[in-house]
């Protein structure tokens, strides 16, 4: 019997049925969903608008390849160059947040032909053959092509930065401007605008990686949006299509569109658009994205009145409903106990910070119950 290749640690927990922020597993226990899917889940789960979204598209056409005309691909980038404040730039549709980092790497160094990369320590980019970094902070380092390499750098220490790309043979510089695996370490407004300078100035591309801290999860459309830069390159994916798989590349008016230049298989397909053009309906009509902002907030203070009143917390951080919990104490123990004593979803970042990544649509009294249940995980 075929098993699966066993690389991800899991809970014994079987998730059947989920609404909202909250899921259910086969036995019927409920759980708060503070985790959304590893940021995903954007508009809360099996969202009726959604549902009937996919299920009209799924019973009309669900995939046909980029040889012919998708109309469906044009009205979603048209609505959200609107809604992002991008209208002047082009998409390019794929599947996930790999593809979405490669394919604007690629792009880069076709465009000024250098193969080195820039980028802060503990940032993950999807997973691209460029960069990974593992769970214990080992980097694995692949070239673009032949002599092509990656130089990671502290986030906020421009001096660093600018050094690197003084050299003249930076092809870009990636910028997650919330790191995820870093634990929501958040980019300073001075470094991203001296970034920006600094890689106009050598001729770098600055590509921002807005694969988890975008799509409205800062309280912005985008992160980088808080820190007054437009970069060259935006990828975008996870709440895209809250949990289908699809991702993008916001390519700026610099760069000119070749045939053959890029390619994808399944990227913009009809189902993958029909969900998305289902996410900016319910971000429109539902203002999820300053919910996200409003609610965020509301969460961060009340994490940090919990920090003065428990043990175990040592900082909060991040911005939105992307919040880092830094804890002085192995993150393991807690996020078992929350999951299986207070039914609660976390992520976990390091080996000592949760990761707080719920649906843009949790609710203040969803925030107060969470941090009600991980107040009694952090006394017992």
């Amino acid at each position: 019997m075929m098993k699966l290749f066993d690389v991800y640690p899991l809970f014994d927990i079987n998730i059947v049925k989920g609404k909202g922020c909250r899921v259910w597993d086969d036995k019927g226990q409920e759980y708060l969903d503070l985790y959304g899917g590893h940021a995903v889940i954007s508009v809360g789960h099996c969202h009726p608008h959604y549902v009937e979204a996919i299920a009209r598209q799924s019973a009309q056409l669900g995939f046909y390849s980029n040889s012919v005309v998708n109309t469906l691909q044009q009205q979603f980038a048209e609505r959200l160059g609107r809604i992002s404040g991008y209208e002047d730039y082009r998409l390019f549709l794929v599947n996930s947040g790999a593809e979405a980092n490669e394919n604007a790497l690629k792009l880069a160094s076709f465009t000024n032909g250098r193969k080195r990369v820039l980028s802060a320590e503990h940032a993950f980019h999807g997973r691209t053959s460029l960069a990974v970094e593992t769970t214990d902070n080992r980097k694995i380092v692949a070239p673009i092509n032949d002599n092509g390499h990656v130089t990671f750098l502290p986030m906020n220490d421009l001096e660093a930065w600018e050094r690197e790309l003084a050299k003249g043979d930076v092809c870009a510089c990636m910028l997650e401007c919330i790191q995820g695996i870093g634990g929501c370490v958040v980019a300073t407004p001075e470094f991203a605008q001296g970034l920006a300078a600094v890689c106009k100035r050598h001729g770098a591309v600055l590509v921002c990686d807005e694969i988890q801290c975008g799509y409205g999860r800062s309280g912005n459309f985008f992160a980088h949006q808080w820190l007054g830069i437009r970069p060259d390159l935006i990828t975008v994916a996870k709440g895209i299509a809250n949990g289908y798989p699809m991702s993008g590349l916001l390519v700026s008016p610099a760069f000119q569109p070749v045939y053959g230049q890029l390619g994808t298989t399944f990227g913009g397909n009809h189902l993958g658009c029909a969900a998305a053009l289902a996410v900016l309906d319910i971000f429109e009509q539902e203002q999820l994205v300053d919910n996200a902002r409003n609610v965020g907030e509301y969460l961060i203070a009340r994490l940090k009145e919990l920090q003065l009143s428990a043990p175990h917390i040592t900082e909060v951080r991040g911005r939105g409903l992307m919040v880092g919990v830094v804890l002085d104490v192995p993150h393991k123990d807690v996020r078992s106990s929350l999951i299986h004593e207070r039914h609660v979803f976390t992520g976990c970042a390091g080996t000592n910070i949760l990761r707080i990544l719920p649906p843009l649509c949790l609710t203040r009294a969803d925030v107060d119950d969470f941090v009600f249940r991980l107040g009694k995980v952090l006394r017992e």
